[in-house]
């Protein structure tokens, strides 16, 4: 389903965030990406829908090239991307509904985007993604209003508007406590299990990371340590990613 080959990711074309990475991911995996700072875990993420374009390499999407797709039709391929951040990425003074409705604005014309103009069937939706997230009696409350547990699966409701097939999640948990980290972490394992989305998620927890996910990456200054299955991480991997 997603096929990385190769990619390299610099800002500067001098220190290589992303070094030579290459790996498959399958449909519905649940993939959980570790590392320190740096070690290029958002790099990988963001070059998957071309937030950040690689300067060497290829990635597939169901055998598609992507780094070689017209704008037009990058912008089919990104629909079926949803992207959850560590900060929400929401707008604090619209409300929860508006909020999620933005997912599916990559299914709008240009003039419908800018106006706003959103069908009974995207309300549908997006109250059946509030639904999934436990939220949908917070449907006309602010954003701003919310706590960061809650802001969080607004963020995973709109990914769900979107209808993916693929959600890249950059620490969505980061800046969360462990009780509401396992709770957000519940809530993509529920989505991965029922919906069959394959979803990618980097965490600075590798504990977080061996409970929920099934299949655990592994970076370290650009390069790819560690690829397998969760209960295969042993201690002595933690030690050499880590020190």
């Amino acid at each position: 389903m997603l096929r990385l080959e190769h990619i390299t990711v610099s800002y500067d074309r001098k220190i290589r965030a992303v070094d030579d990475i290459s790996l498959e991911v399958g449909q519905g995996e649940f993939v959980g990406i570790i590392g320190s700072s740096g070690s290029g875990k958002s790099s990988v993420l963001k070059s998957i829908n071309l937030l950040v374009k690689p300067i060497k390499g290829k990635i597939y999407i169901d055998d598609v090239d992507i780094m070689s797709l017209k704008n037009s039709q990058l912008r089919a391929v990104r629909r079926e991307i949803g992207f959850v951040f560590q900060d929400y990425n929401l707008i604090d003074r619209s409300s929860v509904l508006d909020n999620v409705l933005v997912g599916r604005l990559g299914y709008k014309s240009s003039f419908h985007s800018m106006l706003g103009i959103f069908t009974d069937e995207d309300y549908k939706r997006a109250e059946k993604a509030l639904i999934q997230v436990g939220l949908s009696e917070k449907i006309f409350e602010r954003s701003d209003q919310l706590s960061g547990g809650q802001k969080q699966r607004v963020a995973i409701a709109k990914t769900l508007c979107q209808s993916p097939k693929i959600i890249l999640a950059d620490e969505p948990v980061a800046s969360l406590d462990v009780s509401t980290s396992q709770n957000i972490m519940d809530y993509f394992k529920t989505i991965n299990e029922k919906k069959n989305i394959t979803i990618l998620i980097n965490l600075h927890d590798v504990n977080l990371a061996k409970k929920y996910c099934n299949r655990i990456i592994a970076l370290k200054r650009g390069k790819l340590l560690f690829d397998g299955k969760a209960g295969e991480f042993k201690d002595e991997f933690f030690k050499e990613i880590y020190e």
